[in-house]
């Protein structure tokens, strides 16, 4: 027995100094590699646009009539709203939200009961940019009390974006290359690449309403807009960073 394990214990010493003498092969991350980060843009005009109308009644008495009056209003704005979207173009009106709740104000610090609120949020989806001053003012007219937000998007934002991404990777590579040419090396392969896309629209779009516009002189005018809208452009950005092997 005492022969047999010094046996054992001779032939695990050889196969453990064997092993370290072993060759071992440098990692990726000990390889030579070029770094490249690169970007760029493209302003489009927007194609689509998001509309928040809130519509808010209130009594002193009644949140039933305050409620009543307020589904009315919001049943004039869906009518005349329906009159100048195009359901056919993906146009839409949507409830956002609907809250009816006591107001209370406070009177030398003492809690008092204000009047009841109904407050109906919808909101329209529109690719007719041209209509929108339309929209706004019919919307007024009909029972909106508040225009909360104007928002504008990109029905082909997808697409931008890879055809932005496939143009910086592209650039990106050309870069690697030539710095590569110049160090006197190759590249070899990529060690790792990532990319982002995303829009920037600093310019918040505005619209504005003729100072001597009143409800009476734009309900009677027909063809003429009081609301002016600037929708401006919006900004895609793409940029992509990698990383290339080169010859050692």
């Amino acid at each position: 027995n005492m022969k047999k394990n010094a046996l054992l214990i001779f032939g695990l010493s050889i196969f453990i100094s064997t092993s370290l003498f072993l060759p071992v092969k440098a990692s990726n991350q000990e390889r030579g590699h070029i770094s490249v980060s690169m970007s760029d843009y493209q302003e489009v005009a927007p194609d689509i646009a998001d509309i928040t109308f809130t519509i808010k009644t209130f009594d002193l008495k009644s949140i039933q009539k305050a409620t009543l009056e307020n589904k009315k209003n919001t049943d004039n704005v869906y009518k005349e709203l329906q009159k100048i979207i195009n359901p056919q173009n993906g146009d839409y009106i949507k409830t956002s939200s609907f809250n009816a709740t006591p107001i209370y104000t406070y009177v030398n610090s003492k809690k008092v009961f204000d009047k009841y609120e109904v407050s109906n949020q919808i909101i329209v989806r529109t690719k007719s940019i041209d209509l929108i001053g339309k929209m706004i003012d019919s919307a007024i007219l009909s029972g909106a009390t508040n225009v909360e937000n104007l928002s504008f998007t990109l029905s082909n934002y997808d697409s931008i974006c890879d055809n932005l991404i496939s143009n910086v990777t592209k650039k990106t590579k050309n870069r690697a290359n030539t710095i590569a040419q110049a160090l006197s090396t190759s590249i070899t392969g990529i060690s790792n690449i990532s990319t982002s896309c995303n829009i920037n629209n600093n310019n918040s779009p505005r619209f504005y309403m003729a100072k001597n516009a009143t409800l009476d002189s734009i309900s009677g005018s027909n063809t003429e807009s009081f609301t002016t809208i600037s929708n401006g452009v919006i900004r895609v950005n793409a940029n992509v960073n990698a990383s290339f092997f080169v010859n050692d």
